[in-house]
């Protein structure tokens, strides 16, 4: 038996599918396969490094089942990019592993999307805020070394297909994204 766990932002959360996002569909899946573990997404949109921190521990320790071994996944930082800096994410990270690692052997992290810069430069919604791939490929790097530097999973995700808003995934990158993170964990014995 286990506990999934799926932190993020509006990626997370399955914003611009119809279908309920690639944590949705994970779940329908392990609900036909495997009825002992429990997956729970909580993909808050907008939210960040700092925010994810603020929430991460309380919404973990209140998911614990004391005989279910925990699973912890990230799919984080693209809104970092656009609005913290390459340091203060950095030192999130690491934190937010730090804290991971009290409750799970098992952490993943995604990597980030990248964005159709003609349609999130800026953002319409916020004129303020603008997203950018040479940007985002840094903090995607930052990821992928802050999970090699402390052993723990990382899934590349970087070439997935674009809703129309140029920032969030279409349906059928939703489904691409479940269908490399199912593989991933099932290959690594994660689930």
């Amino acid at each position: 038996m286990a506990t999934i766990l799926v932190f993020g932002d509006s990626e997370t959360y399955g914003a611009w599918d119809s279908e309920g996002g690639w944590v949705s569909r994970l779940r329908k899946f392990i609900d036909k396969t495997n009825k002992e573990h429990m997956i729970y997404n909580l993909g808050v949109d907008g939210n960040n490094t700092e925010s994810l921190l603020i929430r991460f521990e309380f919404e973990t320790k209140a998911r614990l089942w004391p005989e279910e071994e925990t699973i912890i996944l990230f799919q984080i930082g693209a809104n970092d990019s656009s609005r913290l800096s390459f340091e203060r994410f950095n030192e999130n990270l690491k934190q937010l592993v730090k804290i991971a690692k009290k409750y799970s052997s098992k952490i993943v992290f995604l990597g980030l999307t990248s964005v159709d810069e003609k349609k999130t430069n800026p953002i319409p919604w916020n004129k303020d805020i603008s997203y950018k791939n040479d940007k985002i490929k840094r903090y995607n790097d930052a990821i992928k070394t802050i999970c090699k530097e402390n052993k723990v999973y990382f899934i590349e995700i970087s070439k997935i297909s674009l809703d129309e808003d140029g920032l969030h995934p279409s349906t059928k990158g939703h489904e691409k994204i479940f269908m490399t993170v199912k593989d991933f964990l099932i290959k690594n014995n994660v689930i």
